[in-house]
């Protein structure tokens, strides 16, 4: 696999960048907090989402932006693919869109996070933490796995070596025959079981007992038949006596139906009589009503300007007060804006006479205020001038301390004569120092010598003075002592003369800084007097422009309220005409209302003649009905007599009787058919009993003999899972041992390429992934017993071997991610450093396509192919990317050293 280019829009501090990536090892460079780490961050988080994240989607965001998007583009076995992820912000919840595309026309679509990042892990053959553990080295976690537990360690290979999945098939093997066991035990029991029912059933005769119920069944249904036919011969006896009984109760019903109708009719009669009698009253006092109306009228026409009572005069009087009281209307409008703007004037008017009051009254304050700010600036140029004489003063008094001074130096070489006689004097106690150890050494010596002589022994030899030719040697130690003394007490006082020199020369470069001090300082303080005293005469020129403006803006002030005065006077008399108007229209809304109320009288009285002529037709109206109803009166009272003859009490009697029995007969036999009905259903229901008790048999011999059959399969099946779960945890363990064993040839070989000839032989990982690091004596140490530099370039090369191994494969190389080393030298030292740009090398060589390497650390620019330097503006705190030729940088740093 390998990252093509990466664009990213507002994530965390890039505004906008676009990154492309080539083969080789890429460095991306520049400043702590200058968002180098963020950039693989974004690769990371394209691939997996938030799984890739140690925050919330929130964090990824730039500050002050609703919305980012990453966009990453990898090949990966020779397919090119492109990841786009869209965050937005709304609402307090992210909006998080994904979707992945080939781009070199395979047709690989996935839309959805979730469905990215299984593909993404479906791909790459590991999740987000595999992908940490293998390839990508996070800051601050170079010494994860050497930190790890070994049971931990040995999980994170066995899944990046896809070792898991043999485990995961082990435990599914292992979980099927847990469950095959549980059904094979449920079967074997229910077979059992069955056993037990069939021989139960067996016991129990039921072919015999069918045949004893079956025929009880047949008595019981031959005298329920018989019942039932003399049933029904009673029921024929009650329904003819039943009907006999009906016809004389409908006769007599109908007899008095129409007894009750004549009653009706009658009482209809009586009632429309009534009614008609109302509405001759009625109509009477309608006619009184329209008298006393018309008399109102007439009274009323005079105020309604009306000269008859009509419909027409009536609607001429309402079009001249409607075409009156739109003139009215029209002239009140007008003087009512007319007054209005008046108003409006004379207010504005008088508001802006006060604002340019106001206004001159604050412009004038600024004058005064900018007189005051004039003579506090020529004070401060006053005060800034004197401080300057100051300064004159003290730097001539310096100068005259050069020119007391013992040493032949000005200002500008005093420093340079202070450097030189300090290179001098740390000379000169260098001397000092070899010259008072070798004075030790000598009158050791001498003392040793002298020592040898008193016991009569030669001090070179050791032997006795008589036989040694050595024995005049001593006088020469003297001497060289004597030399030695002499030579370090000059040096001694020459070291002194130096000290003196160097603190006058300390106080004369004290006074150089001064000097420089106070002509910077007295330059800026006549700058500022001059400043200042500009800076009063503009505030006193402008403080009286400010007055004669503040003159200008009372005068107008004052003829502006005069012409206020006038438009209000203006607008009393514009206010005088509109009540005027007002008034005039309440005369005609008077008058209108008059006219309505003669207009109301005459609809009353057409009303009233409307209500006069209804009654009269009321009344025609009853008068036919009442004799209509006094003829169905007269065929009503006939049909009732000739009902009241037709009625035979007697054959009514009989009728009664018969009835009566045969329902007591019914009722008898009823409860006889009830009981054997429930007989039979009972019998019907103990033989489908047994029935359904014989198939329940033939059933349990049938499931009896699947269920053998079944048990021998679940025994068969019971053994090949126990055979395929042992097979899968025996590969996996050899499958281990064979990985242990290439895991610790790599990383022996990556170790040997890091730290060949030097303290350390060879590591050794046992098959539970405990390591263990072999001194050149043979003697063993534990990793975490490594210096820090060491632990994490230890870690380091681990993290490369286990990703040859990866890369390596099985059985051949398989695709594998950029090797990604986030800030690997921050526990290293500079020696360190140089052994992880030989780590990075060796990589290359090993056939990595793709290194990527975070780092401020200059040294690891010369291992870099190409070079991706990122800043960021500490106004904007954004961070921009730009690539550049590794080869020059390398150049230029090495200039700068």
């Amino acid at each position: 696999m390998k990252f093509d280019r990466v664009r990213l829009a507002n994530f965390k501090p890039y505004g906008d960048a676009d990154l492309r990536l080539t083969e080789g090892v890429t460095v991306i460079h520049g400043l702590n907090g200058s968002g180098k780490s963020s950039l693989l961050e974004a690769c990371f988080f394209a691939l997996y989402g938030s799984k890739a994240l140690d925050g919330t989607l929130d964090d990824v965001i730039t500050n002050g932006e609703e919305e980012t998007e990453i966009e990453l583009w990898f090949t990966h076995d020779g397919v090119s693919y492109r990841v786009e992820r869209r965050l937005k912000s709304y609402d307090g919840r992210i909006d998080h869109q994904c979707t992945l595309e080939s781009t070199d026309g395979s047709d690989v679509t996935r839309d959805g996070a979730r469905a990215v990042r299984e593909f993404v892990t479906e791909l790459l053959r590991m999740d987000a933490e595999a992908f940490v553990n293998c390839a990508y080295v996070r800051q601050g976690e170079v010494n994860k796995l050497i930190n790890a537990t070994p049971r931990e360690r040995q999980d994170t290979i066995d899944d990046l070596l896809q070792l898991g999945k043999l485990e995961e098939y082990r435990e599914r093997a292992g979980d099927a025959r847990l469950g095959v066991e549980d059904v094979l035990e449920n079967r074997r029991g229910r077979l059992d079981q069955l056993d037990e029912q069939i021989a139960a059933k067996e016991d129990r005769d039921l072919h015999a007992r069918l045949n004893e119920l079956e025929g009880e069944l047949g008595e019981v249904t031959d005298d329920i038949n018989r019942y039932e036919t003399q049933r029904e011969q009673a029921k024929e006896t009650r329904d003819a006596a039943a009907e006999t009984l009906s016809t004389h109760a409908e006769k007599r019903e109908k007899l008095e139906a129409l007894e009750s109708e004549i009653d009706e009719i009658e009482a209809a009669v009586r009632e429309a009589e009534r009614e008609r009698d109302d509405h001759r009253d009625a109509i009477r006092e309608t006619r009184e009503r329209i008298d006393e109306i018309e008399s109102e009228i007439d009274g009323r026409l005079d105020d309604a300007g009306l000269d008859a009572a009509t419909e027409e005069a009536i609607a001429d009087r309402r079009a001249a007060l409607d075409e009156r009281e739109a003139t009215v209307r029209e002239d009140l409008d007008g003087e009512r804006v007319n007054a209005e703007g008046l108003r409006n004037q004379a207010t504005n008017l008088a508001g802006k006479a006060d604002d340019r009051t106001e206004r001159a009254a604050e412009i004038e304050a600024e004058a005064d205020d900018l007189a005051d700010e004039a003579e506090a600036t020529a004070a401060e140029a006053d005060e800034a001038e004197s401080s300057a004489a100051d300064l004159r003063e003290e730097a001539e008094e310096l100068r005259e301390r050069f020119a007391a001074a013992d040493a032949d130096v000005d200002r500008d070489g005093v420093a340079e004569e202070r450097d030189a006689l300090r290179d001098e004097r740390g000379e000169v106690r260098e001397r000092i120092a070899e010259l008072s150890a070798e004075l030790k050494n000598a009158r050791e010596r001498v003392a040793e010598a002298e020592e040898l002589l008193a016991a009569g022994k030669c001090p070179e030899c050791g032997q006795p003075v008589e036989d040694s030719p050595h024995a005049s040697g001593i006088d020469e130690d003297r001497e060289r002592v004597a030399e030695l003394e002499t030579e370090l007490a000059d040096a001694r006082d020459r070291e002194a003369d130096l000290d003196d020199r160097i603190a006058e020369l300390d106080g004369l470069a004290s006074a150089a800084d001064r000097l420089d001090e106070i002509d910077e300082r007295v330059e800026t303080l006549e700058g500022r007097v001059e400043e200042k005293r500009e800076a009063a005469d503009r505030k006193r020129e402008t403080a009286e422009e400010k007055r004669e403006r503040a003159a200008e803006l009372r005068d107008a002030a004052e003829e502006t309220r005069e012409v206020a005065a006038q438009k209000r006077e203006e607008a009393e008399a514009a206010a005088a005409r509109v009540e005027e108007l007002e008034s005039e229209l309440a005369e005609i809304d008077d008058a209108r209302e008059v006219v309505t109320a003669v207009e109301e009288r005459l609809s009353a009285v057409a009303d009233a003649e409307d209500e006069i002529e209804r009654r009269r037709e009321k009344r025609e109206n009853l008068e036919e009905v009442n004799d209509e109803r006094r003829d169905r009166l007269a065929d009503k009272r006939e049909r009732r007599d000739e009902l009241a003859d037709a009625v035979d009490e007697a054959a009514v009697e009989t009728a009664r009787e018969r009835k009566q029995e045969a329902e007591r007969y019914l009722e008898r036999v009823g409860e006889e058919l009830d009981r054997l009905g429930e007989r039979r259903e009972e019998l019907q229901n103990a033989i489908g009993g047994v029935k359904g008790e014989l198939r329940e048999l033939e059933e349990l011999r049938e499931e009896r003999e699947a269920l053998g059959d079944r048990v021998a399969a679940l025994e068969s099946l019971h053994e090949e899972t126990s055979e395929l779960e042992s097979m899968y945890g025996d590969l996996r363990a050899e499958l281990r041992q064979r990985n242990v064993a290439e895991l610790e040839r790599t990383l022996n070989e990556t170790f040997e390429l890091v730290y060949g000839n030097d303290a350390y032989s060879h590591i050794e990982l046992d098959g539970e992934y405990v390591l263990t690091v072999y001194q050149k004596d043979g003697e063993p140490l534990d990793p975490e017993q490594l210096s820090g530099g060491e632990r994490a370039l230890f870690n380091l090369s681990l993290r490369c071997a286990i990703y040859r191994l990866l890369s390596e494969g099985i059985e051949g190389a398989a695709p594998t991610p950029p090797l990604i080393l986030d800030e690997p030298t921050v526990f290293l030292d500079s020696g360190h450093v140089s052994r992880l740009v030989r780590l990075v090398e060796e990589m290359r060589g090993f056939g990595v396509r793709q290194i990527v390497i975070v780092s401020h650390d200059d040294e690891l620019v010369g291992a870099a192919d190409e070079l991706v330097t990122v800043e960021k503006d500490p106004r904007s705190n954004r961070s921009t990317v730009r690539r550049e030729d590794a080869a020059d940088i390398e150049a230029a740093s090495l200039a700068d050293d």
